[in-house]
Parts: structure tokens; C-alpha cells; sequence
């Protein structure tokens, strides 16, 4: 099972971290979670560098892909060069998107007719990309997340968890990284965001 969290230059850490390492305490395996980036090192907006541990043309193969945001996302949203590697499908895939990585996928065609979240830097250019944006941290249709705001990238990680391993093992993860004397709080309100866009359990 492996998960790809595209990292591009001018990355932002909360998105791409955040997501790594809540995404990392499931142990099963096979699991595998990667930065996967464009070229073999990316810097992100605050000068950190890292080095890709997957390519743009795995994660068409990824069973998840997440979008993060960055200082350069509305570039390479537009980048046909960057872009075309990309062959996805949430037929077959688990696609999220936080803040301006809503943009990449409005620009590739995943998101149609369904509404989406972004940060409100990015409302704009995802509105005139002609997705409808809502005003709330997280939303999913099927198979394609979106969630707003640098820590909503937790709400990313659990849905995929959740969808991928199941709602325990999403609480689970949650429950280990929330501050102490705050767990109970965090938990629940990371699992009231996704489990309304979980498939029903009959």
C-alpha cells in the first residue's frame, strides 16, 4: 500500500509533514508512505531541504496521493511539463488535496462538479477554475478529499487511514499525536470532519 504526498519546491512543512507523520504510525505491511517530488530534492518555503522519496510517475501508481501546498503551487498548477506526469484516477485511488494543492486538482480535471476546500488565499483561483469552495476544513465525494487550512493536513491523513485501514486504526493514529489532556477533544473532532464522507458501513 503505498501513499504519495506530492512535495514540490516552496512546499509547505505543515502539509507535507504533518501528513508523513501521522500517515507513519500505521505499521502494517506493506505500507509505504513517500515525499514524492518532481526532482531528487525540493526546498520548502522556510528553506528546508529534502529529498524526494518517490517519483511523480509512482504516484500515478499510488493506491493514495495527497496535494500539498506551496509558495509555487499556482505555477505549477499551470505547468503542463509537471502536470502531465500526473495520471491519475480516483477510480482506482484515494486523491486529497489541501490549500492551494486544490488548485492542481481542479487544473487536472478531478474535481468537476464537486465542491471543494482550499485556504483563502487560494478561494479565488479555485473559484475561477469554476470548483465551488466551502466555507469548512474538510469535505470528500468518493474517492477525492480536499481540506482547508495548513493543519487540516490531519484530516487528509485520517480519512486516508480510515479508508485504508479502517476507523480504529484512524482514531488510533489521531489519539497518539494530540496534545495530553486534549486527546479525548482532538480525536473526536478529527473523526466528526471525516466520518460523515466515510462509506457506509452495511
Amino acid at each position: 500500500m503505498h501513499i504519495a504526498i506530492l512535495t514540490f519546491d516552496a512546499f509547505n512543512e505543515l502539509d507535507s509533514f504533518i501528513a508523513l507523520g501521522l500517515l507513519n504510525r500505521i505499521k502494517t505491511p506493506g505500507w509505504r508512505v513517500t515525499l514524492c517530488c518532481p526532482t531528487a530534492t525540493v526546498t520548502s518555503m522556510n528553506g528546508v531541504t529534502v529529498h524526494a522519496q518517490s517519483t511523480l510517475a509512482e504516484a500515478s501508481g499510488a493506491d493514495a496521493v495527497l496535494f500539498g501546498s506551496g509558495m509555487k503551487t499556482r505555477d505549477i498548477a499551470n505547468d503542463p511539463g509537471v502536470m502531465g506526469q500526473l495520471r491519475l484516477d480516483p477510480s482506482r485511488q484515494l486523491v486529497g488535496a489541501q490549500c492551494s494543492g486544490t488548485l492542481m486538482l481542479a487544473n487536472l480535471g478531478l474535481l468537476n462538479a464537486v465542491p471543494a476546500c482550499t485556504d483563502l488565499t487560494t478561494r479565488p483561483w479555485v473559484q475561477e477554475a469554476g470548483v465551488k469552495v466551502l466555507n469548512q476544513p474538510f469535505y470528500a465525494d468518493g474517492n477525492v478529499a480536499t481540506a482547508g487550512g495548513c493543519l487540516s493536513s490531519q484530516y487528509l491523513a485520517v480519512w486516508v487511514i480510515a479508508r485504508l485501514v479502517g476507523l480504529d486504526a484512524a482514531r488510533a493514529a489521531i489519539d497518539y499525536v494530540a496534545p495530553v489532556g486534549e486527546k479525548e477533544e482532538y480525536v473526536e473532532r478529527a473523526l466528526a470532519n471525516i466520518t460523515p464522507y466515510l462509506p457506509s458501513v452495511s
